[in-house]
């Protein structure tokens, strides 16, 4: 799972959705867009267990990948 945009508030410690992520963490593997983490401030508040990844990353996993979905 990649989060991007407002979405990378989820992976930050203390955040609501903190507990939840935890528990889809033991399922999925987290990353977070760190142009968007850093864009928020957020950067230092990442999660253990959560990768950041650049640009380059974020193409490297849609094509790694065989499906790719949005929502907002």
């Amino acid at each position: 799972m990649l989060l991007i945009e407002d979405g990378v508030y989820a992976a930050t410690r203390g955040s609501a959705a903190e507990a939840k992520m935890r528990d889809a963490m033991g399922q999925l593997k987290v990353y977070v867009l760190r142009p968007d983490m850093e864009a928020r401030g957020m950067a230092d508040r990442v999660m253990d267990g959560v990768t950041l990844v650049d640009y380059g990353g974020f193409v490297d996993l849609v094509t790694e990948h065989p499906n790719c979905q949005s929502w907002m």
